[in-house]
């Protein structure tokens, strides 16, 4: 019903920057909130940032000051521009998002299928 499909990812050295998108399609009404989740090897999966349907944020300690979540509701579309980079950051990064359906029913928990982001030292 909802397709997410992340993108921006790949190597960068240690202080550069990348910009993560996520991009929704399938029978989406509007986007409520999106979050971006990271997995590194070996450790579980861990929130990054989350934006409500209002446009508030939050983030992880680890990352505020340095990574901006934002969305474009037109688009169906949320980024994640990542600056100051560390190689700690390394990880697989993946879009979540809930949405309201064409025919006005709720779904949440979709989830893409990640993209690589590679902070050399």
């Amino acid at each position: 019903q909802v397709q997410l499909v992340e993108s921006g990812g790949g190597l960068v050295q240690a202080g550069g920057s990348l910009r993560l998108s996520c991009a929704a399609s399938g029978r989406i009404f509007s986007i409520n909130a999106m979050a971006w989740y990271r997995q590194a090897p070996g450790k579980q999966r861990e929130l990054v940032a989350h934006i409500t349907s209002g446009g508030s944020t939050k983030y992880a300690d680890s990352v505020k000051g340095r990574f901006t979540i934002s969305r474009d509701n037109a688009k169906n579309t949320g980024y994640l521009k990542m600056n100051s980079l560390k190689p700690e950051d390394t990880a697989v990064y993946y879009c979540n998002a809930d949405a309201f359906l064409n025919g006005g029913s709720f779904a949440a928990g979709y989830w893409g299928r990640g993209t690589q982001v590679t902070v050399s030292s």
